[in-house]
């Protein structure tokens, strides 16, 4: 199965460059390009990709505004794709912002090549892109900045406490693998958790599942 991928980006160089990379890929298929937010959402609704690699920084509209209405789109339109958000250290309030709105993850622009081509391939899976350690210390300290709300702990009552070990692990940054050893469980069960997870919380991926249990309380910074 091939994956559609398109790149909004306002740097013509880095266009051409991750799209000759991804085209090369006999399973992706780089199906256009924007260099703006705007543009991004035009072409996002025209093409209907898998995969959208968004630049956080961009003119006419920034990639955390694009990500938003591309993943929350208006009455009547049904695409959703998956957003990947390219950005550099400086940056991170904007990836945060955008993990929050949906987004599927991150990835820094001067990330090797293989990084770019093992990313869309992990986040058309249907997976997060939340392996990278400092992803982890990038949501951690901005959780540490903003207080638990409080209303989403309500929800955390949904989950049995099995599902509850598995989420806290999840927002360590633990792999399905990882937890399966952690708590003596076969890795399937664990999917299986992490499923009913984001069904029952009303997530869409693991992204945000590591942002809510932070946000609610669930997981504190530095545990």
């Amino acid at each position: 199965m091939t994956t559609r991928v398109i790149i909004v980006d306002d740097q013509a160089m880095v266009r051409a460059g991750f799209a000759a990379l991804l085209a090369a890929q006999s399973d992706i298929d780089v199906v256009g390009e924007a260099p703006d937010g705007a543009q991004g959402v035009e072409l996002g609704r025209r093409t209907r990709p898998d995969v959208v690699l968004m630049d956080v920084r961009m003119p006419e509209m920034d990639g955390l505004e694009a990500a938003r209405r591309l993943l929350a789109p208006p009455p009547g339109v049904t695409h959703r794709p998956r957003v990947l958000m390219l950005t550099t250290f400086d940056v991170d309030d904007y990836v945060y912002e955008a993990l929050r709105a949906g987004a599927s993850g991150f990835l820094l622009k001067d990330a090797p090549p293989a990084d770019l081509i093992a990313a869309v391939r992990v986040v058309a899976s249907g997976d997060a892109l939340l392996a990278p350690s400092v992803t982890r210390r990038l949501i951690a300290d901005f959780a540490r900045q903003r207080p638990a709300r409080g209303k989403p702990t309500l929800r955390l009552k949904a989950l049995t406490e099995r599902e509850t070990e598995v989420l806290t692990l999840v927002a360590r940054g633990r792999s399905n693998t990882e937890i399966a050893q952690t708590l003596v469980l076969a890795e399937q069960t664990v999917k299986t958790h992490v499923s009913r997870v984001l069904t029952k919380l009303d997530l869409r991926d693991r992204a945000q599942a590591v942002v809510f249990a932070y946000e609610s309380g669930l997981v504190a910074p530095g545990e």
